[in-house]
């Protein structure tokens, strides 16, 4: 076989044994060919590291003038922010976005990179994973420049751009513990995900330091309103209720809010609750939710802006981390002195 540089779509051919046209639909994405022919050709041109020859000139003669954004899901108030951002900065710029969604599926978050393939100048992609480096490195393209958010994969040649979880969640504890709770709840995130990872990490070691003899009380969640409601029914179930509920993010926070009212308990005064992130949501909420506010937004056109110098420059950046701080917010569900108050800060 043909080394990885020189493979050319007819050793795509002979290797999965289909003819070149049909390597052509497989790749090409189009409709009349077989879903387990398509599979298997796309595994062989990925094991082959087989690289279209129309998508190297395009590369290297001409700019597509479009940016890959890869997210683990479409769905939620985050992504919205998150994309709104990234698109701010993409019109400014005369750049149009070629977006994917992997569902939170890492098989399908390779397709997804592997799609990009030929049709970008460059990508920036958002990969939660805790663990995962080398799967990414054997499915993003090594000729395009790639900017990572929120992720925690080291020994990639990419700059990333996170927000500081672990200094959020211990910032919320302080203002929980200070504001008199002592039996704070919390409601963590996917176990393979980093944001939650660092937001559990943060709650832990900031309750070890405040209340040394409190054990912590952990809840599982997904990070989505459904998870959030159901721990607040768990909670509610408990034999001695928490004084406060802290939810890795805003909302899970505003199911668990749900959960709550439905039970009839009053928020602050019966049990506080926080959230993270600071979705628009949060604000316009009853009671307004205590939160660690993420500029979500500026997140996604931070990182567009660092992709494009490098688009730009047709080299990849110099591998970097930048690491946003999150605001705490203190809104009325956790202080009911600031109940009755009309602004949706």
């Amino acid at each position: 076989m043909a080394k990885s540089g020189t493979v050319t779509i007819k050793d795509v051919a002979r290797e999965a044994e289909v003819s070149v046209a049909t390597v052509s639909r497989a790749l090409n994405g189009h409709e009349n060919v077989a879903e387990a022919v398509r599979k298997h050709v796309l595994e062989t041109a990925q094991r082959l590291r087989y690289q279209p020859h129309a998508a190297a000139r395009m590369l290297s003669s001409r700019r597509t003038h479009t940016i890959g954004v890869v997210l683990p899901d479409l769905y939620g108030e985050f992504f919205s922010e998150l994309i709104r951002g990234i698109d701010g900065v993409a019109r400014a710029r005369r750049q149009h976005l070629l977006l994917s969604s992997y569902h939170g599926n890492q098989e399908q978050q390779g397709e997804a990179l592997r799609a990009m393939r030929g049709r970008v100048d460059g990508l920036l992609l958002l990969s939660p994973y805790s663990e995962g480096g080398d799967f990414l490195a054997d499915n993003l393209p090594g000729s395009l420049p790639v900017v990572l958010v929120n992720s925690s994969l080291s020994g990639l040649p990419y700059p990333v751009l996170n927000i500081d979880n672990y200094g959020g969640a211990n910032a919320m504890l302080q203002h929980l513990v200070g504001a008199g709770h002592r039996r704070i709840a919390f409601i963590g995130g996917p176990a393979d995900n980093f944001d939650a990872h660092e937001r559990l990490r943060g709650y832990r070691e900031a309750l070890a330091r405040l209340c040394p003899d409190v054990a912590p009380w952990e809840e599982a969640g997904d990070f989505d309103e459904a998870s959030g409601y159901e721990a607040g029914r768990r909670l509610l179930a408990a034999a001695e209720r928490p004084d406060a509920v802290f939810a890795a993010n805003d909302m899970m926070a505003l199911g668990c809010l749900y959960a709550f009212n439905e039970a009839g308990i009053s928020v602050p005064n019966d049990i506080a609750l926080a959230g993270f992130d600071d979705i628009p949501l949060a604000r316009f909420v009853h009671p307004k939710l205590t939160t660690m506010r993420v500029s979500i937004a500026e997140l996604g056109g931070l990182a567009m802006e660092k992709l494009l110098e490098s688009v730009a420059t047709d080299e990849r950046s110099t591998v970097s981390v930048r690491t946003l701080t999150p605001e705490l917010v203190v809104r009325e569900s956790s202080d009911p002195r600031l109940a009755g108050r009309n602004s949706p800060r």
